[in-house]
Order: structure tokens, then sequence, then C-alpha cells
């Protein structure tokens, strides 16, 4: 009823012309429930840029993220006339998209209301800094509020106002701005609102901080069906009935636009071939329908400068999450999908060879660079400050992971071992763009940070975190919240995975090199020692292959017994009592339970974590059964002994052999806690799975391997949430309920590798 009232009072308004690509959640394919209020729609822009949009029904916020080369966002959100979240509903089922130049422009219709509705809570901007009004619980506010207030900015306008006068105009030409006065005037949205014959409209305006680029959102409405007023930053809309009103949206931008890659570049001929016979297949519509969501979650990711990391939180540049994605999804890319990864990577360096984590795009760059000219004026160093302001919005990248160092090499030396791909091309592509020199730069930076633990293989030797502020470890790899490796200082997954497969990679780089006729003079040490010398390199690789001892952990059953009871005994009563009848029907093991360590401390010793990442040594290369069976054993335990949960999935961590401030640290913060459910570690065991499976030896017994498989797919799929990027749960009545996890993306590119699962696992047969 409330979808055709919105209809009818939209009917007088332009048709749409596009349908969206995707949408969450979508009958059959996603438990609504489990999504709270939550609805998305993702759509092309006439550039081939993707534009989602989100309703939030739970906080009343609407919000359009442009996946686009300045990564922006545009928000407001809606209340009622007693402040309580208003209802937004579609009121269309596509958009209109339109280019001109340099500016490209999405529309739709909006439900709001029925009654008068308020909206505030302007945001114009980074996809950051809306990421950031979340994080920082900034949906409550009054809708006079300035949305998000960007100190760094402040900080430089007043260092601005400080400077002598001439000085002052010299920075101000820089930035297109004849005053600090009129310079404020960038840090927030402008509202006005106009009417004209039969029509009012509302713009929201904002142009970057340098002027350099304009956001505009736009709404419009019919004068016979509402009326629209402005104070100062709230508008107010009333309906003229009471049924609810229809209001069109439309966002533009002149910021660039990225070049998406068409659905052939990047999937092989085989999988196209797969994904035509699910299509095919009027038996099982749903699987066709969940494919084809899938493989148009991957296109909106792909464009030819970079592959993004996720929509709506991680709409740019993540090396690891393409890394990752690149290696998972081997068996489904085209041959040359890995150059645009590899190119993506290596454009992104830094000097020394180290890969970027994040790219810092448009309105955040903006707020980096500003930080630097407030650290140079405090410096006293006008001239590099000023030099500053000169390029502004110029991208900055990250360089404070740790993991993405080591997989870049497994990248390479996988693509150049791909037969597919002839020598012409991946010596031209090597050639280019200055790729050899950053790759070997890259090579080096690895030899370099491994070197020590060559020389002397003792756990203080291996790769560590860095330090912030406060002295605490930063967990400087894929479980990348302030608690996600318990506090320790050596991942695991860093020293026991990535850094022995990145050394063997680099003896296959440096073959490859020879073949092409591209073997150049090597100078960095011990770099130019493992070209020369070969045995020198496999006795590097032999003392890290004998890193993971240092993380082996075995505890007796008592022991064990009484952890996990304390552990249990620790929840709250209601969650504790749902775990106490898990530990009845799955009592202790009989024998000591054993798992790698998810990190050690600093003084070398184990932070006694059961995790998910031994999973990623599945995908690396075949391995004995019995070796496969061992990693794979403590992932399908039943929780609270492993992190098996029947109905969710296998949890991320399991921090009940730890110490009690570690539980209490993954209490505050569940990112990475036992209670989230990752889909990329669904998808790594999966297709770690299949993969061992499929190269397991003739007659060998790989039951165990298939069961682990079909356990999983089950209590993923009976989770609701298996194309979510990570998803929870919570105790009701005595049941676990899955829910989906606040800031999850949810289109994902790691998760997406659930394409590459689906093609394993559907060919396995074949």
């Amino acid at each position: 009823m409330l979808a055709a009232l919105l209809l009818a009072a939209s009917a007088a308004l332009p048709q749409d012309t596009v349908p969206p690509l995707v949408q969450f959640p979508a009958p059959g394919l996603d438990d609504a429930a489990a999504y709270r209020g939550y609805e998305t729609r993702v759509y092309r822009d006439a550039r081939g840029n993707a534009l989602q949009i989100y309703l939030d029904r739970r906080a009343g916020r609407v919000v359009h993220v442009w996946a686009d080369a300045a990564d922006e966002a545009l928000a407001f959100t809606v209340r009622d006339s007693l402040g309580a979240p208003a209802a937004t509903s579609w009121a269309s089922t596509g958009a209109v998209t339109s280019a001109t130049g340099t500016t490209r422009t999405v529309s739709y219709r909006l439900g709001l209301g029925p009654g008068a509705v308020r909206l505030g809570l302007f945001l114009l901007g980074s996809m950051r800094v809306e990421r950031d009004f979340h994080y920082q619980d900034r949906d409550s506010l009054p809708l006079d509020t300035i949305a998000f207030a960007e100190p760094e900015l402040a900080e430089l306008m007043a260092n601005l106002a400080r400077l002598a006068p001439a000085e002052r105009r010299r920075q101000l030409a820089l930035l297109a701005a004849s005053s600090v006065q009129a310079l404020r005037g960038r840090l927030e949205p402008t509202v006005t609102l106009a009417t004209s014959g039969a029509s009012w409209t509302v713009r929201v305006t904002r142009p970057s901080f340098d002027g350099h680029h304009h956001l505009t959102l736009t709404l419009a409405g019919d004068t016979a069906a509402t009326g629209a007023s402005v104070a100062g930053r709230v508008v107010t809309i009333r309906a003229r009935t009471t049924a609810p009103v229809a209001v069109r949206v439309a966002v533009t931008t002149d910021a660039a636009a990225l070049t998406p890659l068409t659905r052939t570049e990047i999937f092989n001929d085989a999988f196209r071939r797969f994904a035509a016979r699910v299509r095919a297949d009027t038996a099982h519509p749903l699987a066709a329908r969940r494919l084809e969501r899938e493989m148009r979650g991957m296109e909106l990711l792909c464009y030819r400068e970079k592959l993004m990391a996720g929509l709506p939180n991680f709409a740019t540049y993540f090396g690891r999450d393409m890394l990752m994605t690149d290696l998972m999804m081997q068996p489904v890319w085209a041959p040359a999908m890995p150059e645009h990864v590899i190119a993506s990577a290596l454009a992104r360096l830094s000097p020394d060879g180290d890969v970027s984590h994040e790219e810092a795009l448009g309105g955040q760059a903006t707020r980096e660079h500003a930080a630097e000219y407030n650290r140079l004026i405090a410096a006293g160093k006008v001239a590099q400050a000023r030099a500053e302001l000169a390029h502004l919005d110029a991208t900055r990248e990250n360089y404070i992971m740790v993991d993405d160092d080591y997989q870049l090499p497994v990248v390479v030396a996988r693509y150049l071992a791909d037969a597919r791909v002839s020598v012409a091309r991946k010596r031209a592509f090597l050639r280019a763009d200055g790729r050899l020199s950053r790759l070997l730069s890259n090579l080096a930076f690895v030899t370099r940070q491994t070197a020590p633990y060559v020389r002397d293989p003792v756990a203080t030797n291996l790769v560590s975190f860095p330090r912030d502020a406060d002295a605490h470890w930063i967990s400087a790899s894929w479980r990348d919240s302030r608690v996600g490796y318990g506090g320790g200082r050596f991942a695991m997954d860093v020293n026991a995975i990535w850094v022995p497969h990145a050394l063997e990679s680099i003896g296959t780089i440096l073959d490859a090199l020879g073949r092409l006729g591209l073997a150049p003079a090597i100078r960095d040490e011990p770099l130019a020692t493992y070209a020369r010398d070969r045995g020198a390199l496999a006795r590097a690789v032999a003392a890290w292959l004998g890193a993971a001892r240092h993380f082996q952990v075995a505890i007796a059953p008592g022991d064990a017994a009484g952890r996990v009871e304390a552990r249990v005994d620790w929840l709250p009563p209601e969650e504790a009592a749902f775990w106490r009848g898990v530990l009845r029907r799955e009592p202790a093991p009989a024998d000591s339970i054993r798992f790698l360590a998810l990190s050690l401390a600093a003084d070398g010793s184990p932070v006694p974590i059961v995790n998910t990442d031994p999973a990623m040594l599945l995908l690396l290369g075949p391995l004995p059964l019995d070796r496969t069976l061992a990693l794979v054993r403590p992932i399908m335990r039943p929780y609270p002994w492993g992190l098996f949960v029947d109905g969710l999935g296998p949890v991320t961590s399991n921090d009940a052999y730890a110490s009690k401030d570690v539980w209490e640290a993954f209490g505050r913060d569940a990112y990475h806690s036992p209670t989230v459910v990752w889909g990329r570690d669904v998808n790594i065991l999966l297709a770690g799975l299949a993969l061992q499976a499929r190269a397991a030896a003739p007659g060998s017994d790989t039951s165990a391997l298939h069961d682990a498989l079909r356990r999983t797919m089950s209590a993923v799929e009976r989770s609701g949430l298996s194309h979510a990027e990570l998803w929870s749960y919570r105790i009701e009545g005595g049941k676990l309920v899955p829910t989906r996890y606040g800031t999850s993306s949810d289109v994902q590119l790691w998760s997406l590798t659930d394409l590459a699962v689906q093609y394993l696992l559907g060919t396995s047969a074949r």
C-alpha cells in the first residue's frame, strides 16, 4: 500500500531509466530480518562508476557513496515532527543518469513520511568523513548541528589568519580564495530553496576546500503535494495530504571518473561457461540469481586504475584486499586481470618498496595535507607549508600495514608463471611505467626485512608490527582493529604464511626475469646475494619455513576445560547460559587442543587465540593431507572449544585460552572478536578445502575435507547472511540469532571471492 501511494504521488516526475545493478536485501537471497531497517541499491552512473544509495532507517540516514576517483559521499538525516527517525523508502524502481563534460548526475525518487519531516546533518565530501560520522556516533545529534567538523581545516585557516598579509594573500591564491572568511564558507554545505511554478527545489552544495571540485545534492517536489522551507541547516518538507510524499533526489559531482572493466575483461572463458550453465539450470533459480549478483558486484569494484575494497565503507584502493582477492580469484580471473592488480600496487609503492595499504582521496587527502601544513607552520617552515597548499587534494598513501608487502611477490610470481600469458606480454607489462624497477624495490624491501631472522632464527627477530604513539603494537595485518591480534607484536599470518611464500616467490620471479631477458643489475643486499646464489635464498626460505614453530600451542584437556568454562562464566547471563548448553552437548576433546597462535607477544611467547588464518595456507599450494587436517581441525571444532558455530559459521577468533584482559579488549572492540564471522574467512576456508581435495593423491581419504566443506556451507547458508562482508549474532530467548554487523560492507571485494568458491565446487566433479 505504501509503495503504491508513493508511486502514485510521483507519477508526474520524470520516468526512471536505469535499474539498480544490485540491491540488499533481496527476496530469496537475504534474510530481511537480519538487515534490521537497512536497505541499499547500487547503480552505475553515465560514466560506468558505481553509486551506492542506502537507507538506514534506524538512524533516518540517507547516504550516497560515489565510488569514483574522489571517493565521495552525500548524506542527510530525516526525522519526523517528534524528532524520531522518519520513514524512508524507495519511490521508484530505478534512477536517471546523465553526464555533461566532467559533470555526472544520478537522480531517483525517495519516499518520505507520512507527515511533516525535517532534514539535516547534511554532509557532502569524502566517504571517509561519512564513515567517521558513524564511527563517532554523530547520527543522533540535533539536525541543525554541523554534521562533522574537520579540525585540520579549521587549524589551517587559523594559521592562515596569523600570516603576514602578503604571505596570506599568496597562500589564499593557491586555494582560489579571496579571504580566510571566504575559505571558511567551504567548510560546510550551503542550503538554499527556490520555488518556480508548480515545483520547489532545495539545493545543498559544497565545493572542495581547494575549490577544484563541487558536490550538489538536490531535493525537488511538487508544490501541489508538498511544501518546503529552509531554516539555517534544516529543511522541512510538509505533505499537503495525509499520504506519504515522494521527492526527487539528485546528486551531482564534477570529480574525475574511473574506467570500469567489463565482464569479459574480468572473468575467464571457463568461468563464463560455468556461469552460463548455472543460468540455464532452471531448477535452481536462486543459485543463478546469487551468481549474477556477485558477478555484478565484482564489476562494480573493478576499474583499470584499481580494484576497490568495497561499498559503502571502503570505496577505494586497499592493497591487501586487492592482492588477497587476486590469489583467491585465480581459478576464475581472465589471464590479464593480475596485471591490473600488480600495476595498481606497483604504482603506489613507497620509495623503499613498501606496499600501500590504503589511499586517501579527495576530501580525505585534503585533511591529511592540511595536517601536514599545520605541522610545517608550527615548525616555522612557511615556504614548505605553502608548497603543501599547491597540491592539497593530491592522493596520499598509507604504508602502515605489513602483510601486503609480502603478498605482492606471491601475486607477481603467479602471474609470471602463468602459461596463458605470452612471454611478449609479460615482458611489455614489466617494461612499462617503470614497473620492473618498482618490483625490484619491493623484493629488496622484503629481503631486508626478513634478513635478521635468517641470520638468527629466534622469535624476537620475526617481522614485527610497528608501535603507535601510546606504545601499543599496531594490528598491521588484515585484523586491523586495535585488538585484532590480541595485543601481539608478531603476527602468525605474516611470519608463518606470507614471509616464507614471499621468499619462495622471489626465486620464481628472478628465474622468470632471466627467461624474459629482463635480468637487471641488482645492488641491494641481501637481494643481490640471492640473485647470485640461489643456495643462499634456499637457506633463507628454509629458515622461514621453520617460523611456524614459534606459534604452536598445545593445551592439555583439563587446562583447556578450565579456561573455556571460565570464559563462558564471564559472559552476560543469557549468553553464558546458551554456551553452557553447547558445552553440555559438546564435551571437552579427549586430546590436547593444538593450534597456531594468532600472534606472539613482544617477548616471543604465544598469544593463545584460536583463529581462522591457517586456512590461508590451503590456498597457496598442495599440502600433505595430515597437514591440511591439522590446520583445519581447530577451525571446525565446535565453539567455544574451537571456532565453528552451527547455523552461523566459523567465528574469526576464540580467546578462551587467552587472559581475561584479552577477553575484555575483544568485548570493547568486536570487529575481529569471537562474536564475528567474516565472509573472507569463509571463502578462504572453502576455496582452500576444495583446492586441497582436488590436489590430494589418488586413493586418499578426503572425506574429512568434504565433511568440513559441507558443514561450513550449511552453517553459513543458514545464517541468512552468507553474502555479507561479516556478520555476528545475538542471544534471544535461549537461541542464537544471526545479525548483520553494523559496519559491514554490502559489496566487498574479498567477499565476492565466493565466485571462485562456487566455480571450484561446481566443477569439482567434471
